[in-house]
């Protein structure tokens, strides 16, 4: 029973929605005094541009034949994936989310960026880093980051999120797409940069 509930977890959460996952977690918990226009404009911006638009690539490159799944679980269908996550990444902190106006959801979506350029350098070695544990590490530090910064009681959130870590890996190992070390690896690059762009926020 749990080997078939565990496969969930990888699509609940996949890579592709972490960020709207944060970006929501960031506006539903902070004391801020952004409008609710902001809000919804932040949002839309943030589904266009690391769901829609990566989707749409997904499609043309399946419809190619470089890629045979939306997990892309061979190294080189994630070259240019991750290549192109990496730029749209760019193209959101110089563009839209800016240090000037959301300083909290910059960092994040840096640290994003340097977890998405080592995922890229590690395609080049004999691991193939998972992505699934660097998405779910990353938002799991942030939501813990969200809490301290405006000293908000998140535990109803942090401790499912914490559990879910370990859900992510147990699917991903049931789904024999991973290795252990490449759990961890993913978990280490996308935790290790949140972790150190936290000191500019918290």
């Amino acid at each position: 029973m749990l080997r078939k509930i565990l496969p969930a977890f990888s699509y609940l959460f996949h890579p592709l929605f972490i960020s709207v996952y944060a970006v929501i977690l960031f506006f539903f918990f902070g004391k801020h005094s952004y409008d609710y226009r902001e809000v919804y404009l932040v949002i839309i911006q943030i589904v266009i541009i690391t769901i829609f638009i990566p989707l749409t690539i997904y499609y043309l490159l399946l419809s190619l034949g470089k890629v045979d799944s939306i997990m892309l679980a061979h190294k080189n269908q994630r070259r240019l994936p991750l290549l192109i996550h990496a730029i749209l990444l760019l193209i959101l902190i110089r563009k839209s989310i800016t240090i000037d106006y959301f300083p909290i959801l910059y960092f994040f979506f840096l640290a994003s960026f340097i977890s998405t350029f080592w995922a890229f350098v590690f395609l080049f070695t004999k691991f193939k880093v998972s992505l699934h544990q660097l998405a779910i590490a990353s938002l799991t530090v942030f939501v813990i980051g969200i809490s301290m910064h405006y000293n908000v009681r998140m535990l109803w959130v942090i401790v499912p999120l914490l559990l879910c870590n370990g859900f992510v890996a147990s699917s991903r190992l049931a789904m024999k797409a991973h290795t252990p070390t490449e759990l961890i690896l993913g978990g280490l690059i996308g935790s290790l940069p949140q972790i150190g762009l936290l000191y500019f926020w918290l």
